[in-house]
């Protein structure tokens, strides 16, 4: 089978590798499908660079996030049947960016109908998301305002539609004028090109001074920062992470004195801790997709021979919504 492996830890652009290597064999506990499509997340470039928070050995396929056919099941694997349309998570080493890829029985989960394979790969990491930071974490409520950084990428777009589904008003902050076309094309109530306008003003104005009730933000830095003028009494800061490479330093006296939470959102964690509360998850966004509330946005679909610049582009956040590798 052909896949894009990587040897040596480097830039995306440099370090895949279109090779030619044998189909991976389940193991206990596993499935191995058929990639009928693999979304691309910032994860997979970190992955690239050695960066991230799991270092598979080398060499390894990155792509974390699929939609697929179940080819095999391994030992022990009961009630996934060959044939079945599945999304969930790859297995690194043998990730998602070739014609097959490993799975963890228990991270299979139906395919909605609803959505096109493209579209069914991109519902899950950055869908799972948005959901459990907006409705476990920060227990968003209709009528709230939403702070959504980076609201035309994977993460963001998620949780600009997950927060209109629920009933709130969305504030979306992006870079650039072709960013901010996507974010309102996804439905957000307003849109601040981070470029040429200040959200903190924005928020303040739109709200009557009282600020936004939730914040999402996935980039930290300076964004965080700036959020914290701006976030209203008793609001919560969801950080899910940290796209501009800068970790903040938030001052604990400010969230004491605005009376405002900091919370933080390892989605991952809840795999390993609270996996009946990712399955509920997925059932409520087969729901919600399935109602058209939320449809992954697909920007582009890329080849194998184009992967790995897509990899990089997104890595630079020279990308809006989805990238899309089918084989």
């Amino acid at each position: 089978m052909k896949a894009l492996r990587v040897h040596e830890n480097g830039e995306p652009r440099d370090v895949l590798r279109l090779e030619e290597t044998e189909v991976p064999r389940p193991g206990p506990g596993q499935v191995l499908v058929r990639v009928r499509a693999a979304a691309v997340n910032f994860p997979d470039a970190l992955l690239c660079r050695g960066m991230y928070q799991t270092r598979p050995p080398l060499p390894f396929t990155p792509g974390v996030e699929l939609c697929g056919e179940v080819a095999e099941t391994g030992e022990g694997v009961t009630g996934i049947d060959p044939g079945a349309r599945v999304l969930g998570g790859a297995d690194l080493p043998a990730g998602a960016f070739a014609d097959y890829a490993l799975m963890s029985a228990d991270g299979v989960f139906p395919a909605p109908a609803s959505l096109g394979d493209d579209e069914a790969a991109s519902l899950y990491i950055g869908y799972q998301t948005g959901w459990f930071a907006l409705h476990r974490r920060a227990g968003l409520r209709a009528g709230e305002t939403v702070l959504v950084h980076a609201a035309a990428g994977g993460v963001g777009s998620a949780a600009v539609q997950l927060a209109k589904a629920a009933g709130a008003r969305v504030v979306g902050v992006v870079g650039g004028p072709d960013k901010a076309a996507t974010a309102t094309a996804l439905g957000a109530d307003v849109v601040v090109d981070r470029h040429t306008e200040d959200f903190v003003a924005v928020v303040k104005e739109l709200t009557g001074g009282r600020g936004a009730d939730v914040v999402f933000d996935p980039v930290g830095g300076e964004s965080y920062a700036r959020s914290t003028k701006c976030v209203a009494f008793e609001g919560r800061i969801v950080v899910i992470g940290f796209a501009s490479g800068t970790i903040p330093t938030p001052g604990l006296n400010h969230a004491l004195i605005k009376n405002y939470s900091i919370l933080g959102l390892h989605w991952g964690l809840y795999r390993q801790r609270a996996p009946e509360a990712v399955a509920e998850a997925h059932d409520r966004l087969t729901e919600l997709a399935d109602q058209g509330l939320v449809k992954p946005l697909v920007s582009e679909r890329l080849s194998a021979a184009d992967l790995a610049e897509g990899v990089q582009r997104l890595a630079e956040g020279r990308t809006v919504g989805r990238l899309v590798f089918t084989p």
